[in-house]
């Protein structure tokens, strides 16, 4: 009699893995903002020198994404996760020991240098570990996590430093994410055929599903730079700017425009202001795997799919330009919670991209392109809105040129983006001699 073995699901564990590096991830990075209060009062810092340290974090971090890219798909995504977690997480924990505005603007900028590897390499994880017509459902769990962490972080943060004091508050996160390094370590391989645990029946289930095999490690990565030779890769750039344009309003400023401008109280604007982002998280999941069963289903090619799901998601996320407009504060937060989870309808869409389109072994690479160019959105739009807000005293223009922005992207995907799938490395043209005439 044979044994019958049962297919085993180690890659939705791996994918609950992901979820929480994302979301320690928000966390991490969330700390010094809650604490902002103490350091400054304690460590005698200016606000000048708090901005400082604050925008450090995005230096670094966009300027590693394609390194950090480059090395995990170079060496795998075991060591490139597995590193920048315990990097950024002992950098977290350190920001508890600063004595001054040196040691924090060092630990915010070894922050950065941590955190740029979270998504190239979780987007490398999904073109290995699952098969095509799962890789929205993933990318929009994975990328579902920051929405949880923005949500839930500033509360729980402010409460642990009421409880505990904000230098032991540092320690307690960064400590969280050493305990992900050690279950990543153990749970994790680069490829499912190597893993200990897996059935053959899941690992034909990945590998049959997959149009490319990422994982040969004797095929090297393409260089970054040769990437920028295609279309596709141009489209994804440029709309994933315009969608961050409008998400890091979210994170940045919207406390302060519910405040300000709608005169909500400190502690409605807390519970306000995290709405849009818990709405975001849940219809980012749903709006993933609703993608992936239209492609299986063959309901619609890959490339429409994408595109109608990037077009219906940049569609509501217009209604970010609608909400100055309302005098009813519940329309205005009604039409920021669609505009926010247009945005992750969006996402889910973006990070399942680099799978779809990635030469073989370079999908961190070509997702930490687009997230470096992506950055400039999250680094630019706060600056670019708090300029329009000190010139007319309003929020107004701020949130229409966000809404403007939105309708480039779109015309983006529609037309600039082209059928989407693996690119194949160009060849140089090879010219052949002409033949030697006989005298």
């Amino acid at each position: 009699m044979n044994k019958v073995t049962s297919r085993t699901r180690i890659r939705w564990w791996i994918a609950g893995l992901m979820w929480f590096a994302i979301a320690i991830n928000y966390i991490d990075r969330t700390v010094l903002s809650a604490a902002a209060p103490h350091l400054i009062s304690e460590l005698n810092l200016t606000p000048e020198m708090m901005g400082l340290i604050m925008a450090a974090f995005f230096w670094s971090y966009s300027l590693l994404q394609i390194p950090a890219g480059w090395f995990a798909d170079r060496f795998g995504q075991k060591k490139g996760l597995g590193l920048a977690v315990a990097w950024w997480s002992i950098a977290t924990s350190l920001m508890g020991m600063a004595t001054g505005f040196k040691s924090l603007l060092a630990m915010r900028l070894a922050l950065g240098i941590g955190e740029a590897a979270a998504y190239p390499s979780n987007a490398g994880i999904t073109a290995r570990w699952f098969p095509d017509h799962e890789r929205a459902t993933v990318s929009g769990l994975f990328d579902s996590a920051s929405k949880f962490g923005g949500a839930i972080a500033m509360p729980l943060i402010v409460w642990m430093i009421y409880m505990v004091d904000w230098r032991l508050t540092f320690a307690i996160v960064g400590g969280v994410g050493v305990i992900w390094v050690i279950a990543w370590y153990f749970i994790y391989s680069d490829n499912p055929e190597s893993h200990k645990s897996i059935s053959q029946e899941e690992v034909a289930l990945i590998r049959n599903g997959q149009k490319l095999k990422h994982g040969d490690k004797k095929v090297l990565p393409m260089k970054w730079y040769k990437l920028l030779r295609y279309r596709n890769i141009w489209a994804m750039c440029l709309g994933f700017f315009t969608i961050n344009y409008t998400s890091y309003f979210f994170i940045t400023w919207l406390p302060t425009y519910l405040v300000k401008e709608k005169g909500m109280g400190f502690i409605q604007m807390g519970m306000v202001a995290a709405l849009p982002l818990l709405c975001g998280m849940v219809i980012e999941v749903i709006t993933g795997w609703a993608s992936d069963r239209m492609v299986h289903k063959k309901v619609l090619s890959l490339t429409a799919t994408r595109k109608l799901f990037l077009t219906i998601g940049l569609l509501m996320a217009l209604c970010i330009g609608f909400a100055p407009f309302t005098e009813s504060v519940y329309m205005t937060v009604f039409l920021l919670c669609v505009a926010k989870s247009g945005t992750t309808v969006a996402a889910s869409q973006v990070w399942a991209l680099p799978g779809d389109v990635a030469p073989e072994n370079s999908v961190s690479i070509v997702a930490g392109l687009q997230n470096t160019i992506s950055n400039l959105g999250g680094a630019v739009g706060p600056i670019v809105t708090g300029a329009i807000v000190a010139a007319t005293g309003s929020f107004n223009m701020a949130l229409v040129l966000s809404a403007a922005l939105v309708v480039i992207g779109i015309i983006n995907y529609l037309f600039l983006m082209g059928k989407v799938e693996p690119i194949v490395e160009q060849q140089p043209e090879v010219r052949h001699p002409a033949s030697a005439r006989h005298v």
